[in-house]
């Protein structure tokens, strides 16, 4: 396939947005990477995390606090994906690169690989996002249907119902599965993997065996079989519904674009910045507590129009896009609340199924 070429303009708008950014940080005498609050923050993630599960395998709290526990331990490992890992993988957690590195890390600890992750998201999503065949977020054939380009199955036109149990199971299939196929078939969709250095081999295979061993291995020993498959169920369905959530939320309602590139040449009607506030929508932006949870990702145009600029700075910059886009003409979509962005995507979604 014809890799997507975005349109090139003499005065882009992101160019004019890049500009008024940088004057803002240079007034105000910031770093666009994290400060005090963001490493404070981890460390209560982190600390929070090491926490929980301790007490789950080796001191074996009662069954009500034990389910309250998994629950808990799934929302951490999100919080940590979204404020931790995130930032790290994009270089905006720290000036330090080393400290980068360590933050994108923690992915291969709960699960994940960073590799395949930088590819995946950093390089492929953030580049042609919502573009179908190239986009692999919105690529969940045959289970769910999320462009007009899609082919269409009868059970789609439930797809708004049962969507609830598909992003619960997304975690559990991702640590067991998805990493897998990419690792196997060298592809992430239809985008060829980039070259894996021994070292990427290493990593991908030692910490897979890593993470077994944290989280299946020791809890059947401590726990036996049924006690750990049932914590485990819960744990991995609370994760990969917070984490599906917080990221369809972001690309997949009903304002957002699905734009396709010519299929002659693989030219883009828009430019790469005009094209990411097509495809992309914020929600919940006045809510500290939401945007202190999910690492500031209900900010996502400005996280995809700054990706190596820190989440905690996406508030201040918010104003200066937005101002921005009512002088070029722009649509900044965006839902007051949560509930507010779910319904529109739910409301997607069985457009999606019907149509």
């Amino acid at each position: 396939m014809i890799t997507p070429k975005f349109s090139s303009v003499p005065h882009s708008f992101h160019t004019e947005l890049k500009k008024r950014v940088r004057e803002y940080f240079e007034e105000v005498g910031k770093s666009t990477t994290g400060n005090y609050n963001l490493f404070i923050k981890a460390i209560l993630l982190m600390a929070a995390f090491v926490f929980v599960y301790i007490h789950l395998i080796f001191f074996t709290p009662s069954i009500a606090w034990a389910i309250a526990e998994c629950v808990l331990l799934g929302g951490i490992v999100a919080a940590i994906g979204f404020n931790v890992m995130h930032d790290g993988a994009h270089g905006s957690f720290s000036k330090f690169k080393w400290i980068n590195s360590v933050a994108a890390f923690s992915l291969n600890i709960l699960g994940g690989n960073s590799f395949m992750w930088n590819v995946k998201h950093n390089v492929i999503h953030h580049s042609y996002t919502n573009v179908e065949g190239v986009d692999d977020d919105i690529d969940l054939q045959p289970w769910m249907r999320m462009s007009g380009a899609q082919k269409r199955y009868r059970f789609h036109k439930y797809q708004h119902v049962y969507f609830w149990l598909l992003y619960s199971l997304f975690y559990l299939f991702w640590i067991f599965v998805l990493d897998f196929q990419k690792y196997f078939k060298r592809k992430i969709g239809n985008i060829p993997l980039k070259k894996m250095k021994w070292k990427d081999h290493l990593v991908f295979w030692g910490f897979k065996a890593v993470h077994y061993f944290l989280f299946i291995g020791i809890p059947i020993y401590k726990l036996g079989f049924m006690d750990w498959m049932i914590g485990f169920l819960i744990f991995t369905s609370v994760a990969g519904l917070v984490l599906s959530l917080v990221f369809q939320l972001a690309h997949t309602v009903e304002h957002t674009s699905f734009p396709s590139a010519n299929t002659m040449d693989g030219k883009m009607e828009d430019e790469w910045a005009v094209h990411q506030l097509k495809t992309t929508a914020n929600f919940a932006t006045k809510n500290k507590l939401v945007s202190w949870l999910v690492g500031g990702l209900n900010f996502q145009i400005e996280h995809h129009l700054f990706p190596k600029i820190s989440h905690i700075h996406y508030p201040a910059i918010s104003s200066i896009i937005k101002k921005a886009c009512l002088e070029y003409g722009l649509v900044y979509i965006e839902y007051k609340r949560v509930h507010h962005a779910v319904a529109s995507h739910v409301s997607f979604l069985r457009k999606m199924g019907k149509h």
